[in-house]
């Protein structure tokens, strides 16, 4: 068996995807949601779920501390359905809070857990004003108005967090996903990324890479992913057969 792994939001875009690589791969997975109506798909692919609110600090923490966990994933989002642009102002500001207390929180319970390695998701289209493409060294928009510079701060936070945290971060900036399971079946305009090269990218992280920050993202657009190619053998072109 490759070992214990705890996937904080294991039914999302992306939980969805990773989990029964995972499973392939011979990791023994618990998996966390906030719903009770998505755990038995959890138990038909073999992951053990657990129904817990990252807010909550005291659960989490026990929920993690119970999973004896390897590596922790944190795929962690809080979107409305088809990303309906009525919501989507009400949804920058909930991903925001998930990004920086749930984080919190995470990390904390990753820590108590003993786990040495967490690997966090993040975006690759939060960057300051500039000329791309850019690179993980360029600075995010954290002094833009309004809820762009709400979705930066966030992010600077919750990357903080990891990259901070006495054990091995990874934190993987995705571009904006399509594919299974999301808004768009065809690549967005921009730093554009296939679910499934997405989840694919963390599973390599569980074993390779160093501390740091990588751009995970289709070459073409404003990002450059070389990091990820060099260090976790990551290529875009994958898809779950």
């Amino acid at each position: 068996m490759a070992g214990r792994i705890f996937v904080a939001g294991a039914t999302g875009a992306i939980g969805r995807r990773l989990c029964p690589l995972l499973i392939a791969d011979g990791w023994d997975v618990t998996g966390a949601t906030r719903s009770p109506g998505k755990t038995a798909w959890m138990r038909e692919i073999g992951v053990t779920p657990v129904v817990v609110n990252v807010f909550d600090e005291r659960a989490i923490k026990a929920a993690v501390i119970g999973c004896a966990p390897d590596v922790v994933v944190h795929q962690l989002t809080d979107l409305p359905a088809n990303l309906d642009p009525a919501m989507m102002e009400e949804a920058r500001r909930a991903n925001a809070r998930i990004r920086e207390f749930g984080t919190r929180n995470l990390v904390a319970a990753t820590l108590a857990a003993g786990a040495k390695r967490l690997v966090a998701q993040s975006i690759a289209f939060a960057y300051a004003p500039g000329t791309p493409p850019f690179t993980e060294e360029q600075p995010l928009n954290t002094e833009a108005p309004g809820s762009d510079g709400v979705t930066a701060r966030a992010v600077k936070s919750l990357e903080n967090q990891v990259l901070e945290a006495p054990l091995m971060g990874l934190v993987l900036r995705y571009g904006r996903l399509y594919g299974p399971g999301t808004s768009a079946e065809t690549p967005p305009a921009g730093v554009a990324l296939h679910v499934d090269a997405a989840a694919d990218a963390a599973r390599r992280a569980l074993r390779q890479g160093e501390r740091g920050v990588y751009n995970v993202a289709e070459d073409g657009g404003s990002v450059i992913c070389d990091k990820a190619k060099a260090q976790l053998g990551w290529s875009a072109d994958f898809r779950i057969s």
